[in-house]
């Protein structure tokens, strides 16, 4: 699933191509997704026109002029590409030849300069809600959230106080949305092994200093993912189709069996589950 440097690296991709734009024509090419499509959507996109591009964590927002505001969540194999005019092809440079099979692709929005905007998802877990800008932070899917991991609210003080009596395995904790909005397995891996710590450390147990240098290598590890054009594993890809270099400076995740990149570090990588997700760290450097 894109994690928030590859929705953050979409919406910057983006942004050029939609921002000021209006909606000229909509096709919805199936009644849903995870979700059922929102009722009358393809009518109420249509004549509006595009702002500013957000993100909230891994949601890429698309606010109209008519005070609602497109909500899409890309789920496990979502991608959203522009097109030019009448082209079967992804605007932009590729490192790699694109495949894309044009039967899943669930909705066309076409803006009024000819470009194509599509959201292409052959197992249909990503999922759009079209909300009024009023109740948009009160709606199910974002009520909740924590704050965002590169905001001024994120420091260790805040991680402290939210894991504050709280037993569960720190790397369960960094992925709960409610404590920090967008963070995701592969980045938590990262970041913790970055930041010296065991996955299996009771969250309350974490002390002022280390979650300082939790902190900065969380923050550390978006940025450069956000630099590479975050991580292309399996169906992850940018707006153009092109895909992002991050997962080569893995440093744990999926490096299962592989020696430790710490200078000095003799162990390997292991793998273990936490939640039914795959964990990767080095036992030695984050005991």
């Amino acid at each position: 699933m894109p994690e928030l440097p590859e929705v953050e690296t979409i919406r910057r991709g983006l942004a050029p191509h939609l921002e000021g734009r209006r909606i000229a024509h909509v096709t919805l090419n199936r009644p849903d997704l995870r979700l059922p499509f929102p009722t009358r959507l393809a009518e109420r996109l249509e004549g509006a026109r595009i702002g500013i591009l957000g993100r909230r964590a891994k949601y890429l927002l698309v606010p109209l002029d008519t005070h609602e505001t497109l909500v899409i969540h890309l789920g496990m194999s979502g991608r959203l590409l522009v097109l030019r005019p009448e082209s079967a092809e992804a605007q932009g440079r590729f490192h790699h030849k694109i495949e894309r099979l044009e039967q899943h692709d669930h909705m066309v929005i076409a803006l009024d300069d000819g470009m194509r905007l599509i959201f292409n998802d052959p197992r249909r877990f990503g999922f759009v809600l079209l909300e009024p800008d009023a109740t948009i932070e009160t709606h199910p899917s974002l009520a909740g959230l924590g704050v965002e991991p590169l905001g001024n609210l994120f420091d260790a003080a805040y991680l402290l106080a939210r894991f504050a009596g709280r037993r569960t395995p720190l790397k369960s904790a960094l992925l709960d949305q409610s404590h920090i909005a967008g963070l995701g397995n592969i980045y938590v891996c990262e970041a913790l092994h970055r930041a010296g710590l065991s996955p299996d450390r009771s969250a309350m147990l974490v002390k002022p200093r280390e979650a300082e240098r939790l902190v900065v290598a969380i923050r550390d590890v978006l940025n450069d993912a956000l630099a590479a054009g975050g991580s292309s594993l399996k169906d992850y890809r940018h707006e153009d189709g092109s895909l992002g270099y991050f997962q080569h400076s893995f440093r744990v995740y999926d490096r299962e069996g592989q020696p430790c990149p710490k200078t000095g570090c003799k162990s390997m990588v292991i793998r273990k589950t936490h939640a039914g997700r795959s964990t990767f760290f080095c036992p030695a450097c984050q005991g």
